[in-house]
This record gives C-alpha cells, sequence and structure tokens, in this order.
C-alpha cells in the first residue's frame, strides 16, 4: 500500500463509505478473524465469541478513544426481521448495537437470546403463586 493510500485510509469517517476488509485477532479469544464470509462489507465482531472493540464513537468514525473490549450482552430484532447484537464496553459500559453477520456462532447467538429466559429476575415459583392468585391452578408441568 502506497502513502497516499494509506493516508486516506486513516482519514475521519473513512469506513463510513469504505469496506472495511483487514483481518485481526480477536483481543478476546485470540482467533484469527478475516472479513470473507460476513455477507457484509464491514466485519466489526469476532464470528466466534461476538466480542467487539470500542473504537467508533458513530459507526466507522473510527474516533473512540476507549478502545476496551466490547461483549455481547444482547441480541435483538430490527423491523425488517434481521438480528443484531447488543455489545456493552467493558471499560465505560457503552452500548452500541451491531447486525448479525452471516457466519456468526448460532449457538453462541441463542445462548445470549435464551439468557433472559434462563434466569428471570425473579424466582420461578413466583409465577406458579401469581397464576393462583389470578384464579388458574398455578402448577408448571415440565
Amino acid at each position: 500500500m502506497n502513502r497516499e493510500n494509506k493516508k486516506r485510509k486513516y482519514e475521519k469517517g473513512y469506513y463510513k463509505k469504505n469496506p472495511c476488509t483487514e483481518s485481526f485477532v480477536c483481543r478476546n479469544c485470540g482467533r484469527p478473524v478475516v472479513s470473507a464470509g460476513a455477507g457484509s462489507d464491514h466485519r466489526n465482531h469476532c464470528p466466534n465469541c461476538l466480542c467487539s472493540m470500542h473504537v467508533d464513537n458513530e459507526p466507522g468514525d473510527r474516533e473512540s478513544g476507549c478502545g476496551s473490549i466490547m461483549d455481547p450482552v444482547a441480541v435483538w430484532v430490527r423491523k425488517n426481521g434481521e438480528w443484531a447484537v447488543i455489545h456493552r464496553c467493558r471499560r465505560c459500559g457503552e452500548l452500541s448495537s451491531n447486525r448479525v453477520a452471516a457466519d456468526d456462532n448460532p449457538m453462541k447467538l441463542m445462548s445470549i437470546a435464551m439468557k433472559p429466559l434462563c434466569l428471570p429476575p425473579f424466582p420461578l415459583e413466583k409465577i406458579e403463586e401469581m397464576t393462583e392468585l389470578m384464579a388458574g391452578d398455578g402448577k408448571i408441568s415440565w
């Protein structure tokens, strides 16, 4: 890469308009990450552990000074039915959303999606009690 192209690459907002085809090693799990297979021009998280890096303030600007690892904490479904991963920064706590990539680990995605159902913020026995109060028989049959 010549000096002029390298300079252009690091201009403010370069990745907003241009694809990010660079490979990197995930700082969380240590696996190599390549852009091929993502189904997008912008690889922004590891397809194995789904962790990301806090490098942007706005998508593609590379303006964040934090640089910490962002953990996948939730998934959500956009209006068009596309899934996205919610990441939270380990250092500053900032939240961001990234589209799910075509080669993301489906088991990891499902485990994140199921976490609120597996670990509710109340005891499951409370459901039986509330059902009973609402004139149900209150029994949960597994």
